[in-house]
């Protein structure tokens, strides 16, 4: 099985540490050339990919580019935490296909914000991989693992556990992708929910005269808990306000009462 990565950031990170350890051979890995995180360098040391079968971003389409991976052969491409949406003459080059690592449970939350949505919206939420088509997230599912939410949870714990569930999964399946028993589910798009960028900012201002439910006064905020992210915010003669919040369960909540 020639297998090329897409990897950027942790999660990308995290699956190319996973082919170094296990002595599973990349056919190629394709770099983020913005690299914010500063992983590149980490990927490529993990991954054991030589420097001839590395690419970047930023010449990904270029015809010099595409024909070196047409000329690898491959069968199957990974995209872990990748950035970008990828281009129909990428998505069709493998024999079998895409596979891209999403941090949502799949239909819910396509496109942006996933942990956001997820609390405002309380919607199921964990992580799947599925197969790219020239849609956005809406390709056949292939393997899902739900996680729990609690009170507790803000967008930044959620942000967190879906990485840790996705290279989970990813590692308990490895075994099927690598022998190429890879499911292709038809996602119900009419159940789940997709969501933009520009959404985020509307949905997390609270309106000071506005009647909410304590409940989804409380998911706002703390959907937005996520240092050094902005926060929800609120306008008060022109000015502007940020709120974070942090909830804790307690397991003896004893006597309140002042003495």
């Amino acid at each position: 099985m020639k297998i090329g990565l897409f990897a950027a950031r942790q999660v990308g990170h995290g699956v190319a540490r996973f082919f170094g350890e296990n002595k599973e051979e990349l056919s190629c890995l394709i770099l983020d050339a913005n690299d914010k995180t500063g992983q590149n360098s980490k990927i490529i040391e993990d991954s054991g990919v030589t420097g001839e079968k590395v690419f970047y971003s930023d010449s990904l389409y270029n015809d010099k580019t595409l024909k070196s991976l047409r000329l690898i052969g491959l069968d199957l491409l990974l995209l872990a935490w990748w950035p970008y949406i990828i281009k129909k003459n990428l998505i069709q080059m493998p024999r079998l296909g895409c596979l891209n690592f999403h941090p949502s449970y799949l239909p819910y939350n396509r496109g942006k914000n996933y942990n956001f949505w997820t609390l405002v919206e309380d919607s199921p939420f964990g992580v799947t991989l599925h197969w790219v088509d020239e849609g956005i997230d809406t390709g056949d599912i292939a393997f899902q693992s739900m996680i729990e939410k609690s009170w507790e949870d803000t967008g930044e714990t959620l942000y967190s556990k879906a990485q840790e569930k996705l290279m989970e999964l990813f590692r308990e399946k490895f075994s099927e992708i690598k022998g190429g028993s890879i499911p292709r589910i038809a996602q119900d798009l009419k159940k789940g929910s997709f969501h933009k960028a520009r959404e985020l900012d509307g949905a997390s201002r609270i309106e000071l005269d506005k009647s909410y439910s304590a409940r989804d006064l409380l998911n706002i905020l703390r959907a937005r808990t996520f240092s050094p992210h902005p926060a929800a915010w609120f306008l008060e003669e022109d000015e502007v306000y940020e709120v974070r919040i942090q909830i804790n369960k307690l397991n003896n909540r004893g006597d309140s009462t002042n003495e």
